[in-house]
């Protein structure tokens, strides 16, 4: 598989995604995000957008968000518990394994999902990770975990202008969980989710600061 080619497809994906407004419906909104929905193209599922402004630069919250094993992500989401590499492909790109936890109060159990994953930096400052599902000899299905796949999916860290402090941070979710989940079940958990993704996000890039 060309896994580079496929990453890069992702990154398109996403910012087709960020420049198409039309069919976006708010479903949660808190002090850091607002986040909308929208029926996926690419799965029978939706698509969640999270919009919102996190108080740091893009390199401090990029610091933060990063995809690596050794990272602070894992510190700070509570939807990732593990996180391995599996491959190095290039510079910007890898493939990575994912664990998150049960949730939903123990209805959604563990999942991992393998994604290729690229880190991308524009000349504006803005920098993005685009990571969707690819399958990796290194890691089959394993017991224990129902495998997920996350469809074209990632954040983007834009730099507010005239506010270096400011990130306006955009993210997309969109996520096929597998197992025999609810509708309703998987419709409630994505926005609450995301919402605690951009508070803890946002404490994390805070303690950043005071180091």
């Amino acid at each position: 598989m060309d896994y580079e080619e496929k990453a890069n497809s992702v990154a398109d994906r996403l910012l087709s995604y960020r420049k198409d407004e039309s069919g976006w419906k708010i479903c949660k909104k808190s002090n850091e995000v607002a986040v909308y929905w929208r029926p996926s193209a690419e799965f029978p599922g939706n698509v969640y957008k999270g919009d919102g402004i996190v108080n740091g630069s893009p390199q401090k919250v990029w610091e933060c968000l990063k995809p690596d094993p050794n990272g602070l992500r894992l510190k700070w989401d509570n939807n990732v518990k593990k996180f391995e590499l599996l491959e190095q492909v290039s510079t910007d790109v890898t493939v990575c394994r994912t664990v998150t936890p049960s949730a939903a109060m123990g209805v959604i159990s563990p999942r991992d999902f393998v994604d290729v994953i690229l880190v991308k930096q524009y000349e504006d400052g803005t920098i993005t990770s685009n990571a969707t599902n690819v399958g990796h000899p290194a890691c089959p299905p394993q017991p224990g975990y129902v495998r997920g796949f996350n469809h074209p999916c990632g954040c983007i860290c834009v730099p507010v202008p005239g506010e270096a402090g400011k990130t306006q941070l955009i993210s997309f979710f969109q996520t096929d969980l597998g197992g025999l989940l609810p509708r309703s079940i998987v419709d409630s958990f994505f926005p609450v989710s995301m919402t605690d993704f951009y508070t803890n996000l946002s404490k994390a890039v805070k303690s950043l600061k005071k180091h």
